[in-house]
């Protein structure tokens, strides 16, 4: 999706920026990931991105293996992706329907005691630099294997989709939309967060998808719903 702003490296973009802890959302440079924003201290989140000019929210993960039990304030994983907002609508019932297009991964420094009830982080990103070239590595991919799992994986679950659109999709854009896509659990996806190129993170979405087919087979568990 095109954005209004050319991010062309870490100096375009802010060291301290909002965080959203959600469990298993995985957000990858270029990527779109859709919110449905409800509770008041992300709607202010929101509403601070924008009043700010950023427009910019770092997805990341809990870390809740290296939490407190029921903390209301859970640790978090050092890695996450910095989005920018590129649709916003009001839903008429309070609640903000956004999506963020993928802009840069980060790593935490440290997270910030504020004022606000939403946390901020200070990040780096000059660890990711490569995240700022599209297309970075495509030709290391195989997408051989990658679409033959791909097809075992939808068998397997009786599912379809639409293979005109997945054949002609970049290498990329075919690897991060499936690795976000995919019903894996927070390390799972926390591992395809911190590949270092899109051939790992290709081959690391390929190995779990085999290994979670192997296990279906063996076990006889149904499909998914």
């Amino acid at each position: 999706m095109p954005i209004n702003i050319e991010y062309r490296g870490p100096a375009d973009l802010p060291e301290i920026i909002p965080v959203f802890p959600l469990p298993g959302a995985l957000l990858l440079p270029r990527g779109q990931m859709p919110l449905n924003i409800f509770e008041p201290r992300y709607l202010s989140m929101v509403d601070d991105s924008l009043r700010d000019g950023h427009r910019l929210i770092g997805m990341i993960q809990p870390d809740v293996a290296h939490s407190p039990k029921n903390s209301d304030k859970p640790a978090l994983f050092s890695v996450g992706c910095v989005g920018r907002i590129t649709q916003l609508a009001e839903s008429g019932d309070g609640r903000y329907i956004l999506e963020l297009t993928g802009v840069s991964r980060f790593r935490v420094v440290e997270e910030l005691e504020v004022l606000t009830a939403y946390r901020q982080c200070k990040v780096d990103f000059f660890a990711f630099v490569d995240d700022f070239t599209a297309r970075m590595g495509e030709d290391e991919v195989d997408r051989e294997a990658l679409l033959a799992v791909l097809a075992d994986f939808l068998k397997a679950n009786n599912l379809k989709v639409d293979w005109e659109g997945v054949e002609s999709a970049p290498n990329e854009a075919l690897v991060n939309a499936l690795a976000m896509m995919s019903p894996y659990g927070p390390a799972e996806k926390q591992a395809m967060l911190e590949a270092m190129d899109l051939k790992t993170r290709a081959e690391i979405l390929i190995a779990v998808t085999e290994m979670d087919l192997a296990k279906k087979r063996t076990s006889g568990d149904p499909p998914l719903q």
